[in-house]
């Protein structure tokens, strides 16, 4: 793990009316009850369907599902403060696209509709009506902050999965029994997908993509103390365990109205390459109680680094990039030190996005060499980490410590 070390500035300002207390964070996987047996329900009925072959597919499954169940609760709590306010909520999602209306449609009673589509009538309004429309946000002219640019990115990157419309029938009566309407059922929930999370990662040849044990991202954030008001940046961020676990540091029982809103809209920051990993982790956020993630989809190594600009700077970087692979030749040339080594060029893209003074914890491999042989940006006017002398960056030694 590689540490960059500097000071950390004190929050400043008096506190404001105070949110209410987070409740306290329960073991990984301690989940009980309803939410506990809806899940290991979901797992049974989606073992069932002959197109979801691995926990891999299981994961990607239920994130979207959940992640349409989310949107819908809350768009019924956003139309509830707006008549509150006297004024007209717009809904972002239109019949026949609401999750009542297609997945969970109930008769006069409240009871689940018998004519509800399933089989391959439910097949085919996902894959032909349902999923192209959400697709189509992405194309709106809306902002890419803004949660319906998300919905779109999100389902340019998935597909159903599910062959049996039956077995989508299942599961979706499953997922309608989920509330997202309180703080203690985010909770749970969180607790249950990071469960997910962490067997898929087990599962696949690569689960380090997905997954990174959660007791040394504890002692990074730890180390760097990140404060209200920093900016925490993962280039890498997969199902942005990193992030989560940074909202859950910061998530204190004393903040204010203003710090809140900090934490929800101008904290976070993160990029992923995977399709899969990259819908994992906008769901891992809002399921952690982040309301619209900011993680773009993107490559981060073909961002050119001399590009970065100190608009585009961070006060924290922590992350677990990539290491063991390569990048093409045109990649390579957004680099100083050009390598086709992926943590050679996450370490570089890295210091790049630091802010002077700014703090780092970042997993290396334990081959990893900071010498005269192997070297990584430094300035020459020793003003290390130069973040506003972009002349004087040299391929030199490095200046700063790497620890096992």
């Amino acid at each position: 793990m590689a540490l960059a070390e500097g000071k950390a500035p004190a929050r400043a300002g008096k506190a404001e009316p105070r949110t209410p207390a987070p409740r306290a964070k329960a073991t990984v996987g301690s989940g009980s009850g309803q939410y506990a047996q809806s899940f290991n329900a979901i797992d049974k009925a989606m073992r069932n369907d002959e197109g979801l072959a691995s926990e891999l597919d299981y994961a990607e499954q239920t994130s979207w599902l959940l992640f349409l169940k989310y949107l819908d609760d809350m768009e019924h709590e956003w139309a509830e403060e707006a008549a509150l306010e006297g004024k007209t909520y717009t809904p972002i999602l239109a019949r026949p696209y609401r999750w009542q209306d297609w997945a969970a449609p109930k008769t006069k009673d409240g009871k689940p509709d018998p004519n509800a589509r399933t089989g391959s009538d439910l097949i085919d309004f996902v894959n032909g009506k349902l999923v192209p429309h959400l697709k189509s946000f992405k194309d709106s002219s809306v902002g890419a902050d803004s949660l319906q640019y998300k919905i779109g990115e999100i389902f340019s990157e998935v597909a159903n999965r599910f062959r049996s419309g039956y077995t989508l029938r299942d599961v979706l009566q499953i997922v309608d029994t989920l509330s997202f309407g309180s703080s203690e059922a985010k909770h749970e929930l969180s607790d249950l997908y990071e469960t997910r999370i962490k067997r898929m990662g087990n599962a696949g040849r690569n689960g380090g993509e997905y997954y990174t044990p959660r007791p040394l991202i504890r002692a990074m954030i730890q180390v760097v103390q990140p404060k209200i008001g920093e900016t925490i940046y993962d280039g890498a961020c997969g199902s942005a365990g990193f992030l989560c676990e940074a909202w859950e540091h910061l998530r204190q029982a004393d903040l204010s109205a203003s710090d809140w809103r900090i934490l929800q809209r101008s904290t976070f920051y993160g990029q992923e390459k995977k399709s899969l990993a990259y819908v994992l982790g906008v769901m891992n956020m809002i399921l952690h109680g982040i309301d619209a993630p900011n993680i773009r989809h993107a490559n981060t190594l073909s961002e050119n680094v001399m590009d970065i600009q100190q608009k585009d700077r961070h006060d924290i970087v922590l992350a677990n990039p990539p290491f063991g692979g390569g990048e093409r030749p045109e990649v390579q040339q957004n680099f100083p030190i050009r390598s086709s080594e992926t943590a050679y060029l996450f370490l570089q893209h890295f210091i790049r996005k630091l802010k002077a003074g700014g703090r780092a914890a970042i997993v290396i491999k334990n081959t990893f060499s900071a010498t005269p042989t192997t070297p990584v940006w430094s300035c020459a006017a020793n003003c290390w980490p130069a973040a506003t002398c972009t002349p004087c960056w040299i391929a030199r030694p490095a200046p700063f410590r790497v620890r096992a």
